[in-house]
């Protein structure tokens, strides 16, 4: 049965900067039609901030590694996204105190303790044109399965952030736009299904 450890975590990061970094202009497209217009800058920046710091340190256990990245996305992540993201990460940390490793029924109550953690910083719920939208029906999927490689993260996490482009948004810049957000995905979402893409590569590649 297969454990996340802090090689794992590692590499997620890398992908998921890979990711943000190749998609910069395309999430900050989507942000100028409903948001501030900054969403990729942010996200790039912060990523690559994040990089920066977990590979220039050792790690003991997973919580330690989860912490550095959830102060890092805080202090450098513009916006809402930092905050949101740096919670996220943030609440993961201390769900996992002093893990080496994570098995499947401590990641799933580590994808709660972040939901809840977006969802009070953030006064959102889903079906409200954010990224918890994707987080929460991605965390649905993880209490139906039992194991990580029987987890959906590519499709469940695309499903849902494609799901977001009929909905009205009510939180944040693009709220002001009532009906006229309609048609547009929302960039929280996008760049939450470049993470949980970038996690399905890591669990696919060591299954």
């Amino acid at each position: 049965m297969m454990k996340l450890d802090v090689a794992h975590i590692l590499d997620w990061m890398e992908k998921a900067n890979d990711k943000i970094q190749q998609n910069k202009t395309y999430l900050t497209s989507l942000d100028q039609a409903i948001g501030d217009g900054d969403h990729g800058i942010n996200m790039a920046r912060g990523f690559q901030e994040v990089i920066g710091k977990i590979s220039a340190s050792d790690y003991s256990n997973v919580s330690d590694l989860l912490k550095d990245i959830s102060m890092t996305l805080l202090s450098k992540v513009g916006g809402a996204s930092g905050p949101l993201y740096g919670t996220a990460f943030l609440k993961m940390s201390m769900a996992l105190k002093d893990s080496d490793s994570v098995d499947y029924p401590q990641f799933v109550h580590a994808m709660e303790e972040a939901l809840q953690g977006i969802k009070q910083r953030g006064k959102a719920e889903k079906g409200e044109k954010t990224l918890v939208d994707v987080w929460e029906t991605l965390l649905e999927q993880l209490k139906e399965q039992d194991d990580f490689d029987s987890v959906r993260f590519e499709e469940t996490a695309k499903l849902a952030m494609e799901s977001t482009k009929e909905l009205e948004a009510k939180k944040g810049r693009a709220a002001y736009l009532r009906e006229r957000s309609i048609g547009h995905l929302d960039p929280g979402s996008v760049s939450s299904y470049y993470i949980f893409s970038s996690l399905s590569d890591v669990v696919k590649e060591s299954v």
